[in-house]
């Protein structure tokens, strides 16, 4: 396995040496690396929960010991639970890599915490999916801020005891109704515990409040945003957790009434795992989703540990065995045949063909357009969805 790291070594070194005669990397104020080094020995992570396995939970899901034992660097990872948890700690620093959303990686860029990647000391950055190697969350401007990782729909996940049939709509969570099992559905739902969750209140209203003309979940004028704070306060009577932490969420499905709330296929997975009677569907109105991409520091204490890293996390089958995993979708196509874990069919269990039909994670912009008035901006949405929480 180590010729795989010598031969990757070599064509890094190459690389190098076109950059070297050609100038170097063109861009903007910070320069990507130009060439690699010897590994540190270590390489920090900021990751979602799920995404760094080193076969703790399932000993099949492993793809961090190999690298560990190729390249001599340690990893470690700190789990983040939101977009806005990962901001903050990357802010703070230490950390070499965050594998970010789109609500946060924006943020990132923009505010220099991030450096610039050098793809061509990433070799197998040209197996990454088409529709993701130039995308609008991380790479600006032409210059690119990081390597894709998986994608992947908030699911709808619910209890099959209590809908013997997918809800066909986002309403079993956002409006008080009595549910098939002729209970309400009061205090039995859950909603995502970050301000992105407004876009899910945009997307919902797009459907039904059509004349509120929202074409755009991040993008709501003053007008389109007011509604969806509505919903949302009108929801809180409903709610009985705001949920952040995986673990607490499948508890309340498993022991505290919890019946259905937006998730991730990760949960989905793991509770069917554990033969629980539980189902996740993207109902009519559609779903919000994230992009994630790995990001390097702007004073990454380990720089070298960390492009090995992101070589490695693109390996097809690293790729293949994350996707099965989480419920994600490979960043990589190559991963989609051929894999133990995932199966051919996977990739198109997990999505792989509604990519077009997804609202990625995106920081809302005060700067934007909105039918002629400036757009809400996200300061806004957290003091509002803040509001929402605290209220009673």
């Amino acid at each position: 396995m180590k010729s795989r790291w010598y031969a990757f070594l070599s064509l890094v070194v190459l690389a190098s040496m076109i950059l070297t005669a050609c100038g170097g990397a063109g861009g903007g104020a910070a320069q990507p690396m130009k060439q690699l080094g010897k590994g540190e020995g270590e390489v920090a992570i900021v990751a979602w929960a799920g995404y760094i396995e080193r076969g703790d939970s399932d000993k099949a899901y492993d793809w961090v010991t190999a690298f560990e034992q190729q390249t001599g660097c340690k990893v470690t990872v700190k789990v983040a639970a939101t977009s806005d948890e990962m901001v903050s700690l990357m802010n703070q620093g230490g950390y070499d890599l965050v594998t970010a959303s789109g609500d946060a990686s924006n943020r990132l860029i923009a505010g220099g915490t991030v450096q610039p990647v050098n793809i061509d000391l990433i070799p197998s950055y040209k197996n990454v999916d088409e529709r993701l190697q130039n995308a609008p969350w991380h790479t600006v401007n032409g210059v690119h801020y990081g390597t894709p990782y998986q994608w992947g729909p908030n699911v709808l996940m619910y209890r099959t005891d209590v809908f013997p049939t997918a809800p066909t709509t986002w309403g079993v969570v956002f409006e008080e109704q009595t549910l098939p099992d002729g209970k309400s559905n009061k205090g039995r739902v859950q909603a995502y515990d970050g301000a992105i969750y407004i876009a899910d209140a945009a997307l919902y209203l797009k459907a039904h409040q059509p004349d509120l003309g929202i074409t755009d979940p991040y993008q709501l004028n003053k007008k389109q945003f007011d509604a969806a704070v509505a919903l949302l306060t009108a929801q809180r009577q409903l709610v009985n957790r705001y949920w952040h932490d995986v673990a607490v969420q499948m508890d309340d499905f498993t022991n505290e009434g919890t019946v259905a709330s937006s998730s991730w296929p990760y949960q989905v997975n793991l509770l069917q795992m554990d033969s629980k009677p539980i189902a996740s569907t993207i109902p009519s109105e559609g779903a919000t989703g994230w992009a994630d991409t790995t990001l390097m520091h702007a004073k990454a204490p380990h720089p070298n540990c960390a492009y090995m890293w992101m070589e490695h996390s693109l390996d097809a089958k690293v790729q293949g065995d994350v996707a099965a995993w989480f419920g994600s979708v490979p960043a990589v196509p190559s991963a989609c045949t051929g894999n133990a874990l995932l199966t051919d069919a996977g990739c198109a269990t997990n999505g792989f063909n509604d990519f077009d039909k997804i609202y990625f994670w995106k920081t809302p912009s005060g700067s934007a357009d909105c039918g002629g008035e400036a757009c809400v901006p996200y300061s806004d949405w957290v003091n509002a969805y803040n509001t929402i929480k605290g209220s009673q």
